[in-house]
């Protein structure tokens, strides 16, 4: 893209909820076929979101029916990440809204996600289905280093919630919280753990804390995408879908309820839809455009 190229039409939806001052922004550009990585990076900077959605034409052999296949790419102020739950979702809501609901195919860096749009009560609902996800260990030095980040005595994790982390299309360290007061309060060492974070290749850090069998109260600290938190956070919740099935905290199939958000005042719901026999997670929510 050139300075007297046409500048890009850049859309702003938040995700995980029906109200604009809920959920987690996202930028989401339709048509990003004229911009490069520097381009799409300057966008995503200057809305200053944790992350943009920019929808290109579809890669070859991608399927999906005609104009309902994508390729997507997502970047957050400082860098691309290669997969991003809300911003998907947002772009997902957008297109709903000008070729109407019905199944949408999106080619990401980290792989084929399928997306089904429908309404429920009037609202336009998206429901995402993950890359395979898989978890690992952490070393114990990293799982001290990033317990050092944040402030957090290793007493104030939740023993039933071994530290793991987690990837269902991106890397998140997921450590449980003992009390919703530990998850409430958070202020952690910025450069110390994005450092901890970039050696790991960690997107976010997924903070939960367990209120009941299902439903379950999430942070995402953010700072290697140059955001001190992320509001609501689609692919960190995959991961912790599929994290808890595979340590047995949550039946093989199960219904889990994540909110995200309260603590920043941008209350979002995610849920997150777990069949037997089927790897991959799915995640679902509302979304609605910003002004």
């Amino acid at each position: 893209m050139t300075t007297n190229a046409p500048q890009p039409e850049v859309l702003r939806y938040t995700a995980f909820s029906g109200d604009p001052d809920g959920g987690n922004p996202a930028g989401v550009v339709l048509d990003a076929s004229a911009l490069d990585d520097d381009d799409m990076l300057a966008v995503a900077a200057g809305l200053g979101y944790s992350e943009s959605a920019f929808l290109t034409a579809p890669p070859e052999g991608l399927g999906g029916q005609e104009g309902r296949a994508y390729g997507i790419r997502y970047f957050s102020p400082k860098a691309e990440v290669p997969f991003c739950g809300h911003a998907t979702v947002a772009a997902a809501v957008a297109l709903a809204e000008r070729t109407g609901p019905g199944k949408l195919v999106f080619a990401t860096r980290a792989g084929t996600v399928p997306v089904e749009v429908t309404v429920e009560g009037g609202a336009l609902r998206a429901t995402l289905t993950s890359v395979e996800p898989h978890t690992e260990e952490i070393a114990d030095a990293d799982l001290a280093e990033a317990l050092a980040a944040l402030g957090w005595p290793s007493a104030d994790l939740d023993p039933d919630f071994p530290p793991r982390i987690a990837f269902a299309g991106a890397r998140h360290l997921v450590l449980a919280a003992a009390t919703r007061a530990r998850l409430a309060d958070l202020a952690y060492d910025f450069p110390r753990l994005e450092a901890l974070m970039h050696r790991l290749d960690l997107t976010t850090l997924q903070l939960v804390w367990r209120e009941s069998a299902s439903v379950f109260h999430v942070r995402d600290p953010f700072p290697v995408g140059g955001v001190v938190e992320d509001p609501a956070t689609g692919a960190a919740a995959a991961a912790f879908g599929a994290y808890a099935r595979e340590l047995g905290l949550v039946p093989q199939d199960a219904v889990l309820t994540l909110y995200q958000g309260e603590d920043l005042g941008r209350p979002g719901e995610l849920t997150v839809t777990l069949r037997a026999g089927e790897a991959r997670v799915r995640v679902s929510g509302t979304g609605t455009r910003i002004g």
